[in-house]
């Protein structure tokens, strides 16, 4: 009896435990549907830091309902009733919200621009220990047809309760001017580890950041210009623009439920750094395809391992689909660096405007034993 006491004692104790921590999904109140009271309003301006449930906000902030209309343009809330709008040098951030310490974390974000052409987000955390580590997010290029997307960033926890803050640097003199937040979510990254047949890491794109599950336009992974701890484990996104992260919900995912779509043309690039034996031969395979996006004509796609890069070709009917591909090198350090580049620029069929291109998925690098003539 007092064994199984005990035993209670200690599942209930490891059930408390799992509760204390944020789990994937939405923060507490992270689409904003409860907020001010009326009394806590002028106009649309929030006038008392404390009234939106579970955030605190600074300078001009901005409680804005679905339908309402800035001149003479309505602003569009992507799910829900409500966003909140940052003006010129305004914030946001949680309260304390509960995480594993040494653990890494992506935020996923839904955010709009409502002004200027260069309008930016500065999304931090605290406490953080490493100097200058926060993410400006730059949100001028839009790429989904509502004008919402949604954008990730990846940090590590370095206590067990963290504070996540959104803040508009400001590049308008209108203090009103400034992007649209909703629908904020937490998920814990995984270390990723190698799966056997393949030297890489994640190569299937399986964990990856948070994806809004009622929404149609995935998320962004910034460069690692802006975020050094990329919310896509084991791949680096070395270039100008983002890349998106799609689901099989809505897209055309080649294998499994993730993979990475190539959304920038040549400011599209996705990077890996693996170990290799010089003079060693290896076959890099990947699937190369499109989203089912309406995203129609011909792709290309660089693939490039140390010295090695050739060109790859898919004519794309914008009705999902792929074709297995395969790049052999040779390789002269060791490390190597596997780089997939996007050639050309794309637009969806679907009068939208909305940019688009190549869908990457189920990259594998293997060690060929007797390569015979490369």
């Amino acid at each position: 009896m007092k064994i199984v006491n005990i035993l209670v004692v200690l599942l209930f104790g490891s059930f408390s435990i799992a509760l204390c921590f944020t789990t994937d999904g939405l923060l507490p109140n992270g689409n904003f549907e409860f907020g001010p009271k009326p009394s806590q309003l002028k106009g649309t301006k929030v006038t008392d830091p404390h009234s939106i449930p579970d955030w605190e906000v600074s300078g001009y902030v901005e409680y804005i309902k679905s339908g309402q209309k800035q001149g003479d343009m309505i602003l569009v809330v992507p799910q829900g009733a409500a966003a909140v709008r940052l003006g010129d040098e305004a914030s946001i951030k949680t309260k304390r919200v509960k995480v594993i310490n040494g653990m890494f974390y992506s935020v996923s974000f839904g955010a709009a621009r409502t002004c200027a052409q260069e309008e930016k987000l500065n999304v931090s955390f605290a406490p953080n220990k490493e100097e200058k580590d926060w993410g400006v997010l730059p949100i001028q290029t839009v790429y989904s047809s509502d004008g919402w997307d949604c954008y990730s960033w990846g940090f590590l926890a370095q206590s067990d309760e963290i504070v996540i803050t959104f803040h508009n640097p400001g590049v308008e003199k209108d203090p009103a001017c400034g992007p649209l937040i909703d629908n904020v979510a937490l998920k814990v990254l995984r270390a990723p580890i190698r799966q056997r047949g393949n030297m890489l890491k994640n190569g299937n794109f399986e964990e990856g950041p948070y994806i809004f599950p009622n929404t149609t336009y995935g998320c962004l992974i910034p460069p690692n210009i802006e975020d050094d701890h990329s919310p896509l484990p084991g791949w680096i996104i070395e270039s100008l623009k983002a890349v998106k992260y799609v689901d099989s919900d809505h897209y055309g995912v080649p294998e499994g439920k993730r993979a990475v779509e190539l959304v920038a043309g040549r400011e599209s690039a996705l990077a890996q750094i693996v170990k290799t034996v010089p003079g060693k031969t290896y076959d890099l395979y990947f699937l190369l395809g499109d989203a089912k996006n309406s995203c129609e004509g011909m792709m290309t796609v660089e693939a490039a391992a140390g010295k090695n890069s050739l060109q790859f070709h898919y004519e794309s009917k914008g009705a999902g689909g792929f074709q297995r591909s395969k790049l052999r090198f040779k390789a002269v350090s060791v490390r190597t660096r596997v780089r997939f580049l996007s050639m050309l620029y794309h637009m969806k069929s679907d009068n939208t405007g909305s940019l688009c291109g190549p869908v990457i998925d189920d990259v594998r690098l293997v060690g060929v034993r007797n390569p015979g003539r490369v």
